[in-house]
């Protein structure tokens, strides 16, 4: 049995307006000046559309 279609998906870390933070496969990174790194997104905590950005892993 192959991968499964989660498997082949490249997911991103992203924290949406009200601070959830979850992994997204859907995340479109298109580069549009005037958009900025922020797209919408459906969160799973809020059920709304959120504005959404990349999560940077920071080393301590």
């Amino acid at each position: 049995m192959g991968k499964g279609l989660w498997d082949l998906m490249e997911r991103t870390v992203v924290r949406c307006a009200e601070g959830h933070v979850f992994s997204t496969a859907s995340f479109p990174m298109q580069q549009a000046e005037r958009l900025g790194p922020g797209r919408l997104v459906r969160c799973p905590r809020c059920a709304r559309l959120r504005s959404v950005v990349p999560v940077t892993m920071e080393k301590h």
